[in-house]
């Protein structure tokens, strides 16, 4: 009998082990998989710029630049030739040769993109007058050479925030200048550095 309660004994003990660690190993792989996401979505460059000032120092603007690496599949037509015995009946009996046919397949191969983002604060020291727009005028350049500009402007007393994104930047500038409402015209700083691609 006492060998009988034993076993049992041990049997549920066991038992508990087995329960108690279920939820362990449960908590593992979820921290794990919420490990493997995070690794995934996190950030491939991060970076402050600035801050840069109109060549009067009457607009000043600095920020941060993230880019992301974001893996997509890239499809593509792809050729390749098949042999092919053909064969005839003739005159003189069967004749056969070989044709060579292409053959189109639809593939594809993981690639990446980089989304970046550039945040700016663009402040305003000079707010009245005629003059009194701070801008910030950026130039993006892409890996093919392919060349865009993004401007902003702060026509008032406290700091404005700007945020625009893009992909596959080779190269940001920004150039910080004074100007009136429509655009700028002029104390311009020249093109600073934002971002540079890793070669």
């Amino acid at each position: 009998m006492r060998l009988v309660s034993r076993i049992l004994i041990g049997a549920a003990a066991a038992a508990s082990m087995v329960a108690l660690g279920a939820p362990v190993a449960a908590n593992a792989a979820t921290t794990s998989a919420s490990s493997a996401a995070t690794a995934a979505s996190s950030s491939y460059f991060q970076d402050d710029w600035g801050p840069y000032f109109s060549s009067d120092d009457k607009a000043r603007a600095r920020g941060q630049v993230t880019v992301e690496k974001q893996p997509y599949k890239h499809w593509y037509w792809k050729t390749h030739v098949v042999k092919h015995k053909v064969c005839k009946d003739g005159k003189f009996g069967k004749k056969c040769k070989i044709v060579f046919k292409k053959h189109k397949k639809h593939a594809w191969v993981w690639k990446h993109r980089y989304v970046f983002t550039v945040d700016s604060t663009l402040r305003n020291h000079k707010w009245w007058g005629g003059k009194k727009c701070a801008w910030e005028t950026f130039k993006v350049v892409g890996h093919d050479g392919h060349t865009y500009f993004k401007s902003f402007r702060n026509c008032e007393k406290f700091p404005a925030h700007y945020s625009f994104s893009g992909k596959d930047a080779a190269h940001i500038y920004v150039d910080v200048s004074r100007g009136h409402f429509g655009g700028p015209t002029g104390h311009h700083s020249g093109w600073k550095d934002v971002y540079h691609a890793a070669p």
